[in-house]
């Protein structure tokens, strides 16, 4: 008898292709977290290694011309992953939220976490050096999964229980918003960037 495969989980996967808005957006975050002490106290207070501007700014696309550019490609890229999601929008479609930068040093992570309050999250790479990490998912089933035995080695990706992402600077990732995902800690010399955000 065949098996069928139910409920999948939708990840997007889309590029920016404007090699001179990723080097604006390189810039932007490095001054960034050059200049932004609250997020840098944020940053240290929560243990965050590296810098991001999660609880100080929540303006950039009006702040800094590039991350209103971001925000048009992004708003096409969401759009897109919406109608693969069959979204029953209504007429409506998602707006922007809320948008952060990401810096990580070396041996830098972020713990696995959700989205609340938001229907669909991504993520923009702008610089992954050598030895950085990707996005690693976590399957939505696995609180459920109760005495379920672990996966064999070579499980076909839809079948893993964690799947981690190797994205390259310019990659654009989308998901919905209850996902679970991580930034496990990389081993590279340098700084990992990355633009987040929510819609809503």
């Amino acid at each position: 008898m065949p098996v069928r495969q139910l409920f999948a989980t939708p990840v997007y996967e889309g590029t920016l292709d404007d090699a001179a808005l990723l080097a604006e957006l390189d810039r932007s975050v490095r001054a960034l977290a050059a200049d932004d002490a609250a997020g840098r106290r944020w940053s240290r207070a929560n243990g965050y290694r590296g810098y991001t501007s999660y609880a100080s700014l929540n303006d950039l696309p009006v702040r800094d011309p590039a991350f209103a550019a971001l925000r048009r490609h992004l708003d096409r890229h969401v759009a897109a992953f919406a109608r693969a999601c069959a979204f029953d929008l209504a007429g409506r479609r998602l707006k922007l939220d809320s948008l952060w930068v990401n810096l990580l040093r070396p041996g830098g992570a972020h713990a696995a976490h959700l989205h609340p309050h938001s229907i669909v999250s991504g993520t923009l790479y702008v610089a992954l050096p050598a030895g950085a990490r990707g996005l690693k998912l976590e399957d939505p089933r696995l609180p459920m999964m109760m005495a379920a035995p672990p996966r064999l080695p070579d499980a076909p990706e839809g079948a893993r229980t964690f799947i981690e992402l190797r994205p390259a600077p310019g990659t654009i990732l989308l998901w919905e918003s209850w996902l679970r995902h991580e930034v496990p800690a990389g081993t590279g010399g340098g700084e990992r960037i990355s633009v987040s955000f929510n819609y809503r």
